[in-house]
């Protein structure tokens, strides 16, 4: 099939960061894009070839918008499956398939998948409810401290705990979620895999990932990350083997802890471009973002190694500040070596909320970590003083 300027049309379920990344390599190659998203201010709507408004999780609106493309991808999780599974079954193109998107897009179903295709990961119970857990923990059924997850609808941090009391589960909703046990661990590590249909299938390098205390959202990602080779070889092995036993194509971001004895649990996995990979734009041959395009078109895969080292640093909203974003100290970063902005296009800014990221790639891995150090403590995601001097 013809792709490139042509009458072909891509369509993107979600048009968030991930989206609007994409997309910049839709328009590299002059794929013709097309775009759902709920809100009137997603960032893609600037960067598509047509932008449609709608929610993702209703059945006729997804259907409708599938039906005009003829490869259909997402950016996010939360999509309606059973659109996606009609308009698969009649002839579109979805990648990854429902199939895979049924076994992750519930974490509860996720990791039973992992028990159930011997795929190390930490000891887990899931319950229907909250209440079921509080029972179990009454009757000492489980031990403190777990972290507790709900199973579906968690994103950036929200939708996880750690439970070192009873106190901790009030206020929590009554929704199906896991315990799962808490892993002493040296690192959390991540590898993104990509695969096509035909089943070529490459990983990009392991990455480490430091993690905001507060907000349990990435706060740097490091890569390569800073382990051992032998430790670096099993979980790119372990990551390959998670990729082929959904069988997804397109990419799969496999996030891994690294215990205290060398050995590997995955968390969690995300079928789609992830945050663990945005260093890859400017610190590695071919980006994610490319990759994920060149997998779910069955072209050829690029290459996933790095020309560089790369650190990537979330900009999130600070604390205190909700209102018209202002990106404070930005220009003084924009005179350093190796350093590279990237602003996501939303206009409000609130606590912790993901508004861009900035990549530092160097020779020195550990001088791109110190730069990355400062780079956290220049810039400042806030609101404009009022006129009283407040915000």
């Amino acid at each position: 099939m013809n792709y490139f300027s042509s009458s072909f049309k891509l369509g993107i379920l979600g048009g968030g960061q991930l989206g609007k990344m994409l997309l910049f390599d839709t328009r590299k190659f002059d794929i013709q894009t097309y775009v759902l998203d709920p809100s009137d201010e997603a960032p893609c709507k600037i960067a598509c070839n047509q932008f449609f408004q709608g929610d993702l999780m209703d059945f006729e609106t997804v259907y409708n918008f599938g039906k005009q493309v003829d490869v259909l991808t997402f950016e996010i999780e939360l999509v309606n499956l059973e659109a996606l599974e009609k308009l698969e079954n009649e002839g579109t193109k979805v990648y990854p398939s429902p199939k895979t998107l049924k076994l992750i897009q519930n974490k509860g179903i996720q990791k039973e998948f992992y028990i159930q295709n011997n795929i190390p990961t930490a000891p887990f119970k899931r319950y229907a409810t909250l209440k079921d857990l509080v029972v179990d923990l009454v009757d000492s059924n489980i031990e403190l401290p777990f972290v507790w997850k709900c199973t579906e609808f968690g994103y950036d941090g929200n939708g996880v705990k750690v439970i070192r009391q009873t106190a901790d589960l009030e206020n929590l909703p009554n929704v199906e979620c896991i315990a799962e046990t808490m892993v002493p661990f040296k690192n959390e590590l991540a590898v993104i895999v990509c695969r096509n249909p035909q089943g070529e299938i490459k990983t990009y390098p392991v990455v480490e990932m430091e993690f905001h205390p507060e907000a349990n959202q990435v706060e740097y990602v490091i890569c390569p990350a800073r382990i051992d080779d032998k430790v670096a070889e099993k979980a790119r092995a372990i990551a390959l083997n998670v990729s082929q036993q959904f069988n997804h194509v397109g990419l799969l971001a496999v996030e891994m802890f690294q215990t205290e004895d060398d050995e590997i649990l995955v968390n969690e996995v995300a079928p789609r471009p992830h945050n663990s990979g945005h260093y890859s734009i400017e610190a590695s041959y071919t980006s994610q973002f490319e990759n994920h395009l060149r997998a779910i078109l069955d072209l050829p895969l690029g290459n996933t190694e790095s020309k560089v080292a790369g650190i990537m640093v979330n900009l999130s909203g600070a604390e205190g500040f909700s209102g018209d974003v202002v990106y404070e100290n930005i220009e003084k970063i924009l005179g350093w070596n190796g350093v590279t902005p990237h602003i996501y296009g939303k206009k409000q800014t609130r606590p912790f909320r993901k508004m861009g990221h900035v990549t530092i790639v160097n020779e020195d891995i550990n001088i791109a970590r110190k730069i990355a150090e400062d780079v956290k403590n220049t810039i400042r995601v806030i609101c404009p003083p009022t006129p009283e001097g407040g915000v």
